[in-house]
């Protein structure tokens, strides 16, 4: 009777499997309980002192004054001062990214965070497993060689199945707890030169010193416990920060594990405040009905809105697709989109009545809203803000704009793969 009982275990293992699989999908798909169930009501403009008081208390942290922010656009402008900051750093480097790629710059990277490790600088590379998977087999124990502390996140093990679609989106850089940078680029060879063609991305990222940066450090030490059970703590990490500029800012930040809709909330809260122009730079921009009823409401209080998509340059052709496909209600109303033409369009930036900036590594779609770590740097400042409008009109002078017409006008071909792809946009 025990080759019974054997042939029946195996049976019943066989059978599991599918089970298995089938309860890891659900758990992966179907992301955090979602929280907010009504419409945000337009009470204040984002100039009002209240609105910044409410971000910084229901969204936390406070909105520190004393700031020098300085915008870096593309790789020739951004790398250089990335790795200049490593390349200086005397006590503490802390390095979070989501994709980091084999390449020219990747060898850069590592080779300024080895030189810095073996001078005696607390290194720290904390990288997202999936991001990471295009990452040459060197880099990593090469960094361990050195003494870099690498740890990656949510690397997959089977007792971690449930969490594999959490990843953290987020792009953080502070070097000696004084200055730090945040923003869209992450460390591939795409992302060098100065998007002259579709080979060079077109993206910013944000240098920032002043007491803001002790919010950038906390962002960063956050997922850096969660993924090495460690506590970075004292003045090599956070030293007293004295103000550097002027400008007012809060380093926002969001998990699934700790309110899925907080960076939604957030967002929600601006485009609920806007009484004259909101413009949005949205590399992956599938809004769901929800936010899409928000810009509508903002669209009906007389508020201009604009938006700069990506075109046929796209790295992730779904997500295109899907977005393509939520256009229509907003074109209807009078929202103006603008495909951007050169390359792949991977900038992430909202401004508001030119008062509020939020920049940093969060897409306008579900998966950041809901499923991955993000980080936002929100500044409430009208010289910044007028510079970034400067440069989102520039990259609209690179774009060109879609009309009602033209949408209504797309081939059938186009509207099926789009409706085929929106059958994933709460993943997407």
């Amino acid at each position: 009777m025990d080759w019974i009982k054997e042939h029946l275990i195996v049976a019943g293992s066989i059978g599991a499997v599918p089970i298995i699989l089938v309860t890891v999908m659900v758990l992966n798909l179907s992301g955090p309980e979602k929280q907010i169930q009504k419409p945000l009501r337009h009470i204040h403009g984002v100039t009002d002192p209240q609105f910044m008081h409410e971000l910084g208390t229901l969204l936390g942290p406070p909105v520190l004054g004393g700031n020098s922010i300085e915008d870096l656009q593309n790789g020739d402008e951004i790398f250089p001062s990335m790795l200049a900051a490593i390349r200086g750093a005397r006590h503490t480097i802390t390095f979070e990214t989501y994709i980091y790629w084999s390449g020219e710059i990747g060898k850069e990277f590592r080779e300024a965070l080895v030189e810095r490790a073996k001078a005696g600088v607390r290194v720290h590379v904390l990288l997202d497993w999936v991001g990471s998977q295009k990452m040459d087999s060197e880099t990593i124990p090469a960094l361990r060689a050195a003494g870099v502390e690498v740890e990656e996140y949510h690397p997959l093990h089977w007792y971690s199945l449930a969490r594999m679609n959490n990843r953290t989106h987020r792009k953080l850089l502070v070097v000696d707890g004084r200055v730090g940078f945040t923003g869209g680029v992450g460390i591939a060879d795409q992302w060098r030169g100065h998007a002259q063609d579709p080979d060079y991305w077109r993206d910013s990222h944000y240098r920032v010193e002043g007491p803001a940066v002790a919010q950038i450090q906390a962002a960063f030490v956050d997922n850096w416990m969660k993924t090495s059970g460690r506590v970075l703590q004292g003045n090599r990490y956070f030293p007293a920060l004295y103000a550097a500029g002027d400008r007012r800012a809060q380093m926002f930040i969001s998990s699934p594990r700790a309110g899925g809709d907080s960076m939604q909330l957030m967002y929600l809260l601006a485009l609920a405040a806007a009484e004259r122009t909101i413009d949005l730079s949205a590399a992956y921009f599938v809004p769901d009905d929800f936010t899409r009823s928000a810009i509508i409401a903002a669209i009906a209080r007389g508020v201009r809105v604009r938006v700069i998509v990506p075109g046929k340059h796209i790295d992730t052709v779904v997500v295109g697709k899907a977005s393509r496909e939520t256009w229509g209600e907003l074109l209807k109303v009078g929202a103006q989109i603008h495909v951007f033409q050169p390359t792949m369009f991977h900038c992430k930036m909202l401004v508001v009545d030119g008062q509020l900036v939020s920049v940093g590594s969060t897409n306008f779609d579900n998966r950041s809203f809901r499923l991955n770590d993000e980080a936002n740097l929100n500044v409430y400042d009208r010289a910044f803000a007028e510079k970034m409008t400067g440069i989102f009109e520039a990259d609209l002078k690179r774009s060109t704009e879609m009309t009602l017409e033209e949408w209504q006008d797309r081939p059938w071909h186009e509207r099926l793969t789009e409706k085929l792809a929106s059958v994933f946009a709460s993943q997407l």
